[in-house]
């Protein structure tokens, strides 16, 4: 029986926005997950926190998402940052290399505070 992924955001302050993932982030929820996070770019909120602390299961589709919705963001003059990482994603990033473009702190509030950070300081 799989978890039903939701999509939440629970945060938006200017270009900053966090969405949280709860439930499986695979082949069949990719898709919504990189659509809503395109929507978010769209509407002005380029620099996106994803919090995944709610992701069950992570498959290579949802691996693919985050790095679509990292260039979408980058091409926006934007960016991706991760947080509250289970540790299965967290050795997948580490062993594809992804974690070297793509941030993780241990909550979204960490998360949320470097990116306000960097923007203020940019």
């Amino acid at each position: 029986m799989t978890d039903a992924l939701h999509i939440d955001v629970p945060h938006t302050d200017g270009a900053l926005a966090v969405f949280t993932l709860s439930g499986e982030f695979d082949i069949t929820t990719a898709p919504a997950v990189r659509a809503r996070a395109l929507e978010l770019i769209a509407a002005g909120h380029p620099d996106l926190v994803a919090d995944l602390s709610g992701v069950t299961f992570c498959d290579s589709s949802g691996l693919g998402a985050l790095v679509g919705i990292w260039r979408c963001a980058k091409d926006a003059g934007g960016s991706l940052t991760l947080a509250t990482m289970p540790d299965r994603l967290s050795r997948l990033l580490s062993v594809t290399g992804m974690d070297t473009f793509l941030p993780a702190y241990p909550t979204a509030e960490a998360a949320l505070a470097a990116r306000q950070g960097n923007r203020t300081t940019a």
